[in-house]
């Protein structure tokens, strides 16, 4: 069985309730074991281990959460060149535009050799019902794929 990974990082309402919908359509789909972890929860093993992952974070000062990057750097090194190509997407709860969140945390994965396979979900300012269903559309479509080997 496969598993997707799923790391966010909160410090409000807006990125917990994005990370409670990718979950929700993850687990919609059968065949895959879905993790759910905060970043300061999640390290180098619970990467190793995933056949795929999906990163939530705010916006914070036209960035990623100072716990994502915290949890990237974590993971870097010890996963460098053990998860290329494996799956990744990423959705932000973003005050802004959101683009400079999507611009950092795509910088660094880039090192790791992921392979994108869903573009980033912004939920602007305050989350609609449409974002939050693309929110889940997102889980639902990453588990998928990796349910049936796609990726």
């Amino acid at each position: 069985m496969k598993t997707l990974l799923i790391v966010y990082h909160t410090g409000g309402v807006k990125t917990a309730r994005m990370a409670e919908a990718v979950e929700r359509g993850a687990r919609s789909e059968g065949g895959v074991t879905v993790l759910v972890k905060r970043c300061a929860e999640a390290g180098a093993d619970d990467l190793l281990a995933a056949d795929g992952l999906i990163l939530g974070t705010p916006e914070n000062f036209g960035y990623m959460a100072g716990m994502m990057k915290d949890f990237l750097e974590r993971v870097f090194y010890p996963c460098e060149g053990k998860v290329n190509g494996r799956p990744w997407a990423l959705f932000v709860g973003a005050g802004q535009d959101g683009s400079g969140a999507v611009n950092s945390v795509e910088r660094i994965v880039a090192g790791l050799r992921l392979q994108k396979v869903h573009d980033p979900i912004i939920g602007l300012k305050e989350l609609t019902p449409e974002i939050l269903s693309r929110c889940e559309e997102l889980g639902a479509a990453v588990a998928a794929g990796l349910a049936l080997g796609v990726f």
